[in-house]
């Protein structure tokens, strides 16, 4: 029994040896075959740097405004017995928007035209009795005065009664009502908004140090997510003298086009105020930067050893100002030297590549992406 389980033992352990050696040489042997492995050329879009010349622009965040914009209020009290316009309507300088009752002003007018003509009927009379020295010029002032008494009497209730036909004070866009037929108004009390919107403002604000660059007449480019994809041109209509003592900034106002009133008051709009300057750039697309915050770099492509392929020298670089698909470069870089133009962050310095530029995006300083 002990001979037989002997050499079973034997056997499992000659059997286990070989199986070691065998996976330690299939082992050895992948080992190698990683080692001797050269990885296949990353396929890669590339851009050359560009010497540009660039616009100096101060960009800003600003809020629309009406030219013209008010809140229609009553100006004396009164109840209202006539609405005249609509809401959301157009109207234009002196259209008529409401009527307060005013009965009682209309009865007092007729008696004060009656003293109105007694006034003047005895003014009359004085004048021929001082001309025959029958009255002293004492009676005739009197009677002058009371004639101008009667007149401004006339005179302050019939602009009591223009007050309570309210009329637009300039041409414009009307928004909600806010009063009802019937119902009493009192002094100050709304009645619609009315705004000019076609021009339209544009106020924002600059730091202090660019204060001497800005004058009147700049050309502003405004955008706003009203208008995707539109840009509008303004210009620079009023500066304010006085600065922020706070936020050491000074406000702007830019006088803007609005053909169709689609830009309505209290948007938001990014402003940029271009700048008769302009400045030398080395432009490079921004999808060929590699963001990190040890440092911003790009990947030149340059040759191989022995000029065999292409491979990749990680620089890093400064950026400076961004315009549309394109940022400067400030230092890092070379006019003329290549660049990789996308998907740089999964490339590693010193690998080697193939330029293929079939697929290269269409990088523009001013795009115009379609509204999909």
């Amino acid at each position: 029994m002990k001979k037989p389980l002997i050499l079973t033992l034997i056997g499992l352990v000659v059997l286990i040896a070989l199986l070691v050696v065998i996976k330690g040489l299939q082992i050895g042997a992948m080992a190698d075959h990683g080692k001797k492995f050269v990885p296949p050329p990353e396929t890669v879009t590339s851009a050359v740097v560009k010497a540009d010349s660039w616009e100096t622009a101060l960009t800003s965040v600003g809020t629309l405004n009406a030219v013209e914009g008010v809140t229609v209020a009553a100006e004396l009290p009164g109840k209202v017995v006539q609405i005249a316009f609509e809401a959301g309507t157009t109207v234009k300088k002196g259209d008529i928007l409401l009527r307060q009752d005013t009965s009682s002003e209309e009865a007092q007018l007729s008696g004060v035209l009656a003293q109105v003509n007694l006034a003047r009927i005895n003014l009359d009379r004085a004048n021929q009795l001082l001309a025959k020295e029958l009255i002293s010029r004492a009676d005739r002032d009197n009677a002058v005065a009371t004639a101008d008494q009667a007149q401004a009497q006339a005179e302050n209730l019939r602009a009591s009664i223009a007050k309570k036909t309210i009329r637009a004070p300039f041409s414009g866009h009307l928004g909600i009502r806010q009063v009802n037929l019937g119902q009493i108004l009192r002094e100050g009390d709304p009645i619609v908004t009315l705004q000019s919107l076609d021009p339209i403002y544009a106020d924002f604000t600059l730091p202090q140090q660019h204060l001497s660059s800005v004058r009147l007449g700049l050309t502003v480019q405004v955008t706003t997510d009203a208008l995707r994809g539109e840009t509008l041109k303004g210009q620079i209509n009023a500066i304010n003298p006085l600065v922020d003592a706070e936020t050491r900034q000074f406000k702007v106002q830019a006088t803007l086009p609005n053909r169709g009133e689609k830009l309505r008051p209290g948007m938001f709009a990014n402003v940029a105020v271009g700048l008769p300057a302009v400045r030398k750039v080395l432009a490079i697309p921004a999808t060929a930067v590699l963001y990190a915050p040890y440092g911003d770099s790009v990947f030149i492509v340059e040759d191989g050893a022995n000029k065999e392929g292409k491979v990749l020298r990680q620089q890093f670089v400064r950026l400076g100002l961004k315009r549309g698909d394109f940022v400067a470069v400030t230092s890092g870089i070379q006019e003329g030297q290549t660049v990789v133009s996308t998907g740089v962050f999964k490339l590693r310095n010193g690998q080697s590549v193939v330029v293929d530029n079939t697929l290269s995006p269409d990088f523009q300083k001013a795009p115009k992406p379609e509204n999909n």
